[in-house]
């Protein structure tokens, strides 16, 4: 057996820059820290913190007052900020930079009274954030093309569009081209709001997929970005699955495979795709691995001041 690692491992930056607030705030501070929303979404980063005195509250006004509250980094509104100095709670903000850029593109145009259509999944922690920097009565949210026809704009007016970061190119084309037949003036972006991590572990499964007859994520069940891997790899003709950790994976569905593509979603600690690995070696004897260059080894995020 043959095993094609992706080139995109492990975190990627702004994920890695999350995990690294945490990590000083615990040592800076001790705990209890707490997190408003999960930090990143993958279970073993989240209960790794949990042991460690992490806590992580879904709603701000669980945090106690004066605490010490990290914003995750998927982003917040505007509104959970200002209660959030109403409580004199100490904050911290682990918002991916590519997330906020997002925020400063919405603000600009709700302010020039631009209708914003924010392609993305509703109820997802980033859609919801970025929701809040908009005017709630130019916002509008879609998910798919029945989405944009049930769109209550006059076809003239000027709209603009913005994007969840974890969606990549592909996800988005179809629904931008839509938008543009429909509303002549779209605006968008002046750059592509597409995070850089999302469409290298989407290329990478298409690498992938024509290497392999198999191919497993590892992943989260509530990540994003690591779900639109496997369903890339399956629009691709090729059997996908994801699996939260090594404990997950049924090795006997490998049985008759020869070539096993392995990604992950970039939340996924490296630690996580090694023991997957090591499962699939300990049943396989003779497996070997391929890998390739990772085009993200130099890219990493300022910190905030902790």
């Amino acid at each position: 057996m043959q095993i094609f690692l992706a080139r995109t491992q492990g975190f990627c930056a702004g994920v890695a820059r999350a995990i690294e607030i945490v990590e000083r705030a615990l040592a800076a501070y001790g705990k209890p820290i707490y997190v408003f929303h999960e930090i990143v979404h993958n279970t073993s980063v989240v209960n790794d913190f949990k042991s460690r005195g992490v806590v992580f509250i879904n709603e701000i006004a669980d945090a106690p007052e004066n605490s010490r509250i990290i914003f995750s980094a998927h982003g917040i509104s505007p509104a959970i900020l200002a209660y959030a100095k109403k409580k004199n709670l100490h904050t911290i903000d682990a918002t991916c930079p590519l997330v906020t850029k997002v925020h400063l593109e919405a603000e600009k145009f709700s302010l020039e009274d631009i209708d914003v259509i924010l392609i993305g999944h509703k109820g997802h922690e980033e859609v919801v954030g970025t929701s809040g920097h908009v005017k709630p009565e130019l916002l509008h949210i879609v998910s798919n093309a029945a989405d944009i026809d049930k769109l209550d704009i006059a076809p003239h007016k000027k709209v603009a569009f913005i994007t969840q970061t974890t969606l990549s190119v592909d996800d988005t084309r179809e629904l931008i081209l839509k938008l543009r037949a429909r509303f002549p003036r779209l605006t968008g972006p002046l750059r592509d709001d597409i995070c850089y991590a999302t469409q290298n572990r989407q290329d990478a499964i298409k690498e992938l997929s024509k290497l392999c007859d198999m191919i497993i994520i590892a992943g989260s069940p509530n990540s994003s970005n690591s779900n639109r891997l496997r369903e890339k790899g399956e629009q691709l003709g090729v059997k996908s699955i994801i699996v939260d950790n090594a404990s997950q994976l049924d090795v006997n569905i490998l049985n008759g495979k020869t070539r096993i593509g392995l990604s992950s979603g970039a939340s996924v600690p490296r630690h996580l795709v090694d023991e997957i690995i090591a499962k699939i070696q300990n049943t396989f004897s003779d497996t070997t691995v391929t890998t390739f260059d990772n085009p993200e080894e130099t890219i990493a995020f300022p910190l905030p001041r902790i």
